[in-house]
């Protein structure tokens, strides 16, 4: 039984520990809080973007050479024994990136692997965030991922990063542009949150959305 979201915004005051790093399925821990994973392309900012979103620096690894995170790495609030019903209210999974073609093919494809069974078999994983550059908009490979969750059926919601780096009226415009080529994805919620780790931009924005999510 999982404890009730608090509906005053309590779940990111606190702070946030990390609990596991996944190499494979078998080390997955129980299902029990319900998750919610960010998923991005290896140089998109994902893990500034987690750590600003948690108001915690360093706890999300960040690094200039992409495709660093190679695990699930599981983040909860703190506080929460995780024995009985004493569990943290949800679960933050921070995927590994892609489209890092550096890296050796059969180091990808197990990443690969890791990700896909994750995305297909996770019962309480109830959102995908899909962080795109607001500089380059979405790619093709981010195409791919989206398809994958479409046909997975695992609700996703665009998280646009580093939206301070192009003017505001680029922003507006990135937003209704991804908006349009999101319109007919099955899998796709609608709102589209423009942020900035650098500038604390959107954040709120982005923690009301995962509570609302997590709340159901």
């Amino acid at each position: 039984m999982t404890q009730p979201i608090d509906k005053d915004a309590a779940l990111f005051a606190r702070p946030w520990i990390f609990i596991r790093g996944v190499p494979s399925m078998k080390f997955l821990p129980p299902e029990g809080p319900p998750e919610v994973a960010f998923a991005g392309r290896s140089n998109v900012g994902k893990s500034s973007l987690i750590n600003a979103l948690l108001a915690q620096k360093g706890l999300a690894r960040t690094s200039n050479t992409p495709g660093r995170t190679q695990e699930l790495n599981y983040f909860v609030p703190d506080g929460y024994s995780g024995e009985g019903e004493d569990l943290p209210p949800m679960a933050l999974v921070d995927m590994p990136g892609y489209g890092y073609a550096q890296a050796p093919k059969a180091q990808v494809d197990q990443w690969t692997k890791l990700v896909f069974d994750y995305l297909r078999g996770r019962a309480t994983l109830k959102r995908v965030y899909v962080l795109i550059d607001a500089r380059h908009g979405i790619k093709k490979n981010d195409e791919e991922v989206l398809d994958l969750l479409d046909k997975a059926a695992v609700s996703y919601q665009i998280v646009l990063t580093k939206s301070d780096k192009i003017k505001p009226p680029a922003v507006e415009k990135l937003l209704a542009a991804t908006s349009e080529k999101i319109r007919k994805r099955p899998a796709a919620f609608p709102g589209i949150v423009a942020t900035s780790s650098e500038k604390n931009a959107g954040l709120d924005d982005l923690r009301l959305a995962i509570q609302q999510t997590v709340a159901g």
